[in-house]
């Protein structure tokens, strides 16, 4: 009997992405069925992964952690009815093949004296068969196989990761996530950047509403918003109200940037972090009540004591409720003046948003090239912790072309690198020839038309840089441009 792993948990178990075994896969080093991985076909694979010791994973997990600047959760049980339930489906899983191993010994027995009672009047050709047939089981049956421990620890291992998270699946976008601790299943895509459709969150106003396709979950959150009878017949269920079980597929719709409206909410300012004289980054907190929904790449309009300002979001939609914003010092932004002059903890900023279409294109599997002119990085930050996330592309290369402010956080982009085998970060210095400066970093890449490209700056940034991506190749429809203010 075989035993399946999904590739996702697969990824998990030997401490690899999800692209690197996509490679493996379409390179043919690596076998599934139907998109899962079987047992047999791990331990020929990954001969040399040591199943007992995943340090080495942890560590490049934290790396990931601090680089997407994700709050650092603490390691905690999922909801005790939701525990209770998967050592349930445990139990039953072990009592069953408890009791195939049973029916397995039954048979060995019955097969054992079968042979008995057919060599009593058999020929000394027969008997000599019927003793190579009795060796060979008693040796395949007492012989522990060579791969068998490695099996045992693969298994055990997957049996943790099943108690402690549950993968799931959205249909029809393709989307997959772990949830873990005690999170719901909207806490945990959100967690994973994955913008499933949602309203207040709290069990209200019923937009979070899907479809459990298979697998099991829990209710673990009360909610006031009533579900009809044929809702619940067909398997309808909140998002925001609901754990699973086990691994489960859901069919809900993931939000694109024209679904998601424009909101209107207050924040506290969390802290100020100046970078330098030219360039600060202002972190805020939206209320629990009141998420702000946006997608990696787009902006929103701040105002404080009557002054506004728009800006380019520089955090993932991943972050919960943190919100960070890079603001340049500009002459005549009243709003950044305010910010360089001295904000405070707790201070209040009205937050509007989200604006803008430049966002991730997530059904493209292309390898990327980020563009970020000065403060253009923000938005690039933004699309790369989302695209980190949500484990879309291929590779990922980050291309950053400085201006006055310099590469103001060249410590968090050697860090990615560090902490990803895909990713790669190449600093470029301030120059007035921006058309020499693309052109170079162009001649780099002779297969440019396998690219998507990301590119954020002014409208002169961009329209040089565009027409000397596409004079070498590319197509312009794997161009995305996102035009900075002023």
């Amino acid at each position: 009997m075989s035993h399946l792993l999904p590739l996702s948990r697969v990824a998990r178990l030997v401490g690899q992405s999800r692209h690197t075994l996509q490679e493996m896969i379409r390179a043919g080093t690596l076998a599934t069925f139907d998109g899962m991985v079987e047992l047999d076909e791990l331990l020929r694979a990954f001969p040399e992964v040591k199943w007992d010791d995943d340090a080495e994973f942890r560590r490049v997990s934290e790396i990931k952690d601090k680089a997407f600047a994700k709050r650092v959760r603490e390691l905690a049980l999922p909801d005790k009815d939701v525990l209770t339930a998967r050592l349930n489906e445990l139990g039953n899983e072990y009592a069953a093949a408890k009791a195939l191993l049973l029916h397995y010994g039954n048979v060995m027995t019955w097969l054992d004296e079968k042979i008995d009672e057919i060599e009593e009047d058999a020929s000394a050709e027969t008997h000599h068969a019927l003793h190579s047939v009795r060796a060979f089981l008693l040796r395949n049956i007492h012989e522990m196989p060579a791969a068998a421990e490695q099996a045992q620890r693969i298994i055990a291992q997957e049996r943790i990761l099943k108690i402690m998270s549950a993968h799931v699946t959205i249909q029809p976008s393709g989307h997959e996530f772990f949830v873990e601790s005690n999170d719901t299943l909207l806490q945990a895509a959100l967690r994973n950047g994955v913008s499933l459709n949602y309203g207040c969150s709290n069990g209200n106003c019923g937009d979070c509403k899907a479809r459990l396709v298979s697998g099991s979950v829990k209710k673990v959150h009360a909610h006031d918003y009533v579900l009809k009878q044929a809702e619940k017949d067909a398997g309808v269920i909140l998002l925001c109200a609901y754990a699973p079980v086990n691994d489960v597929v859901v069919e809900a719709n993931v939000a694109g940037a024209r679904d998601i409206p424009v909101q209107q909410l207050v924040a506290k300012v969390k802290s100020v972090e100046i970078f330098n004289p030219q360039m600060a980054a202002l972190h805020i907190l939206a209320p629990r009540s009141q998420r702000l929904r946006f997608l990696g790449g787009q902006s929103v309009q701040l105002g404080i004591d009557g002054v506004q300002g728009r800006y380019a979001i520089a955090s993932c939609p991943c972050e919960d409720r943190h919100i960070e914003v890079q603001i340049p010092r500009n002459d005549g932004d009243a709003f950044a003046a305010r910010l360089f002059d001295g904000l405070k903890n707790n201070d209040s900023v009205s937050v509007e948003g989200p604006y803008g279409e430049f966002v991730l294109d997530e059904d493209s599997p292309r390898p990327v090239i980020f563009l970020a002119f000065g403060a253009g990085f923000a938005p690039i930050k933004s699309l790369i912790q989302h695209a980190m996330s949500l484990e879309i592309a291929e590779s990922m290369d980050l291309h950053w072309l400085a201006d006055a402010a310099g590469h103001y956080q060249d410590n968090l982009c050697r860090a990615w690198t560090d902490a990803l085998d895909n990713f790669n970060y190449a600093p470029h210095p301030h120059t007035a020839d921006t058309a020499a400066q693309v052109q170079a970093l162009v001649n780099d890449y002779p297969d440019l038309p396998r690219f998507d490209v990301y590119a954020s700056g002014t409208a002169s940034q961009l329209a040089q840089a565009r027409a000397v991506f596409v004079n070498a190749g590319l197509h312009e429809a794997r161009w995305f441009a996102g035009e900075l203010a002023g």
